[in-house]
């Protein structure tokens, strides 16, 4: 570990971090996969602490992924839903969080759907807040695991060839792995139909590229991402047939994949139209190595912020 020190209280985009900030995390993270090696896979890093899972949007891993890291470290852990919360009898998400805050917890990790729930949150309350997925902006602890699942097979982020793949524009997975992966140096090119890859998103620094072809082929990544059916019928592309034909990873476009390439995904999966279930469940997936790293970085990031709280 270096002599490096983490000073955040809170953990809300990867935009907001240095790239030794963000190694930092990585760091940190390796050391605690080694906890899941263990025969007894806990510690009481964060014993006597308080930590409030609340999301407003339905998870799976996540979710999961956040209340076990928070088990591992012995932290006390209430979850939170808005559909059980005085949220339905007109209470606004500030009063809320403070009556949750006003019972001495420590940490907040939320999910919202509205983009900046957690920085207005954050700037608000005393506890910690770590960020699980705010609207189409930012969910830096999966673009954290995905970076951690590169840098352990690849040994390195710079210089790396990464191609996220599917609707750019709609995703907060896309947006927070793009800032980590060019802060650590990649290379990132962004791949889909014109109205979901807009060429805007030239302006950071990454190529945008409508084939899918051409864009994988040099690359050592591919990430994809889930297609939002829901955006299906507000015409962003004509169907999930067509969209499967010219931008889906298969047994056909696969053959443009360098031998060594990774193919990820941050899940749910609709198999057989971003991704076909052959490749998902291949020898080259390290998709459910992603989930598993994804209690090693959550477990970090809980304990990196935790160290912060001024409470």
């Amino acid at each position: 570990m270096s002599a490096f020190q983490w000073t955040r209280k809170d953990l809300l985009s990867l935009y907001d971090l240095e790239a030794e900030e963000i190694s930092f995390i990585l760091d940190t993270a390796a050391e605690f996969k080694k906890v899941s090696a263990r025969q007894v896979k806990k510690v009481p890093a964060l014993r006597g602490k308080t930590v409030v899972n609340f999301f407003f949007e339905p998870s799976t891993r996540t979710r999961v992924s956040f209340e076990l890291a928070e088990q591992r470290l012995s932290a006390d852990i209430v979850n939170v839903t808005a559909s059980t919360s005085s949220l339905t009898k007109g209470e606004t998400l500030l009063d809320t969080v403070r009556n949750i805050e006003a019972l001495n917890v420590d940490l907040l990790v939320m999910r919202h759907p509205v983009p900046g729930a957690a920085n207005f949150v954050a700037e608000r309350v005393g506890a910690s807040v770590v960020n699980a997925g705010d609207g189409a902006h930012s969910h830096p602890t999966q673009a954290l695991l995905d970076l951690f699942t590169i840098r352990e097979h690849k040994g390195r982020i710079k210089g790396l060839k990464v191609a996220i793949v599917g609707d750019i524009m709609h995703s907060r997975v896309a947006r927070s792995n793009l800032w980590g992966l060019l802060k650590l140096g990649a290379e990132v090119t962004l791949v889909g139909p014109s109205t979901l890859a807009p060429k805007e998103f030239e302006d950071v620094g990454v190529k945008v590229c409508h084939n899918l072809e051409e864009a994988i082929c040099d690359a050592d990544v591919v990430n994809m991402l889930r297609i939002q059916r829901e955006r299906q019928e507000s015409g962003f592309f004509p169907s999930t047939g067509e969209y499967a034909r010219f931008f889906g990873l298969n047994s056909h476009t696969a053959r443009f994949l360098k031998k060594d390439a990774l193919i990820m995904h941050p899940g749910p999966i609709n198999r057989d139209v971003e991704l076909s279930s052959e490749l998902a469940d291949g020898e080259r997936s390290v998709i459910l190595e992603q989930v598993t790293n994804g209690l090693a970085v959550r477990m970090a990031v809980l304990f990196l912020v935790a160290g912060c709280n001024k409470n």
